[in-house]
């Protein structure tokens, strides 16, 4: 697992493509589509692709990031298959160990994340049992209405001294106002900001991203 002084970092539910170009020029890691149609910030087909036919062309590097919920293979397998292909595939729903196993053994070339919903501190638990079908995990707040963007911030103190196989990442809630505060006390090796950085879901506000990019970066300069 990659050894850093700061994490790495993704800007999820872009729907634009100007946003997304701008976001991918501050220096981020990845930038995550929304593909759960009943979600405020969802992008269709179409418009998904051409997004990251515009990142594969301008930024290369970026991790494009497909986030799903409880998608049969068919359609994850026609998702990954043509132009304007995701490079990295966010499962956020109710999707099994031996389904994420037999995902990342079939599509070598795709990413697999799990993202989980943490209610309680034992729910941890649960996120151990993926680390070995899958190439990375998200932990996220959760919430009785939504699967994601709702804002909910896991307790910094449940996250003290933990540690997976994988590589975790960390969702839900963050900004800039509490990034410190969220590295201070934990060792994400990524940091997922959405919802506390929109005009309104889907449109960032980019002051609001750059605020956060830049505390993170002087965690790193101080760490």
């Amino acid at each position: 697992m990659k050894t850093q002084a700061s994490p790495t970092v993704k800007i999820c539910g872009v729907t634009k493509i100007d946003q997304a170009l701008e976001i991918a020029s501050l220096g981020v890691d990845a930038i995550g589509v929304i593909g759960v149609k009943n979600s405020p910030r969802f992008l269709c087909e179409e418009k998904r692709r051409k997004l990251f036919n515009e990142l594969i062309k301008c930024a290369p590097s970026i991790k494009r990031v497909w986030v799903v919920a409880n998608l049969g293979i068919k359609e994850i397998s026609a998702g990954i298959e043509g132009e304007g292909t995701p490079s990295v595939i966010q499962l956020h729903g109710n999707e099994s160990t031996e389904l994420c196993k037999e995902l990342k053994k079939s599509y070598p070339h795709i990413q697999w994340w799990k993202a989980l919903q943490i209610c309680q501190k034992a729910d941890l638990v649960l996120a151990e049992r993926y680390q070995t079908s899958v190439d990375a995990i998200l932990l996220d707040a959760w919430s009785q209405s939504s699967l994601g963007g709702t804002g909910n911030r896991l307790p910094v103190e449940w996250l003290t001294n933990l540690k997976f196989k994988v590589p975790w990442w960390l969702a839900g809630g963050i900004s800039d106002s509490c990034i410190k505060e969220i590295l201070s006390t934990s060792k994400p090796y990524g940091i997922d900001a959405s919802s506390k950085l929109e005009l309104q879901p889907g449109i960032k506000d980019m002051e609001k991203v750059k605020a956060l990019l830049s505390k993170i970066k002087r965690a790193e300069i101080l760490s």
